[in-house]
């Protein structure tokens, strides 16, 4: 079980997506035509072989529209954890009575994508979804040709998370119900494989909800450079669509 994709929800794709790949280094892979079942468009991001998200509403009275409107602007949205076993995840979902408001099950070109987007309400801070592809190696939401996109010479891939709370344990233990996973209570923090989505105090005024992206980066000084070129550092953080990317 690790992260695997991380959202954001923004007013304006392009231009958010065009931020992320110059400071980083990065190319997009993707735009999911699909999305539109949600009034969405989106771009799909490769960092390493995990991803960045972003959607933008396109039609009036969308999930993701309502976001923005309730946290003030662009922000991140949600985190996507690919599992080991999808059948037992959801069996262990619902033996837990945590809601189910969306499913896929898609199969296209020798892929079968599954996923669950479990109820904001009952999680909190973000939209939690389940993901298995099979086989393994592939990531359909990024469509079929996404490795040629990859770019490791700047950023290796997504690490962690940070989420935000004015009770941050409370939203901690709602994780660890819904993840099946335990987490270390002296930092907050969720271990998964190879990543990590870790709980704080709310760190500015927008309520509960992501604070920050961790990042696995191969050069720290030039990204940084790249960043306050562009205007988008603030605090000595990265900050890009509401969120701030932390360099590791």
């Amino acid at each position: 079980m690790r992260i695997r994709q991380l959202v954001m929800a923004a007013k304006e794709r392009d231009q958010l997506a065009s931020q992320i790949c110059e400071v980083f280094d990065l190319e997009i892979a993707f735009y999911d035509p699909g999305i539109i079942h949600f009034g969405l468009e989106n771009v799909l991001i490769p960092v390493g072989n995990t991803f960045i998200e972003i959607v933008s509403p396109i039609e009036e009275n969308t999930a993701a529209e309502r976001f923005i409107n309730k946290r003030s602007g662009d922000g991140g949205y949600m985190v996507i954890v690919e599992v080991d076993d999808f059948v037992r995840e959801k069996n262990r979902i619902s033996e837990n009575k945590i809601e189910i408001v969306w499913e896929a099950d898609r199969k296209e070109n020798d892929v079968h994508a599954q996923a669950i987007h479990l109820n904001p309400k009952q999680v909190g801070g973000a939209i939690l979804s389940l993901d298995q592809m099979k086989p393994r190696t592939a990531w359909l939401w990024a469509g079929h040709e996404w490795e040629k996109h990859i770019n490791s010479m700047s950023s290796n891939c997504l690490v962690g998370v940070h989420i935000q709370s004015s009770d941050p344990k409370v939203l901690m233990s709602k994780w660890e119900k819904a993840l099946g996973k335990k987490g270390e209570s002296d930092n907050l923090t969720i271990s998964l494989n190879e990543s990590y989505i870790k709980f704080t105090e709310e760190l500015d005024e927008r309520g509960e909800g992501i604070n920050a992206f961790e990042v696995s980066v191969r050069n720290k000084e030039n990204i940084l450079k790249k960043a306050k070129d562009l205007n988008l550092l603030e605090n000595k953080n990265i900050c890009i669509g509401g969120v701030n990317f932390l360099l590791d």
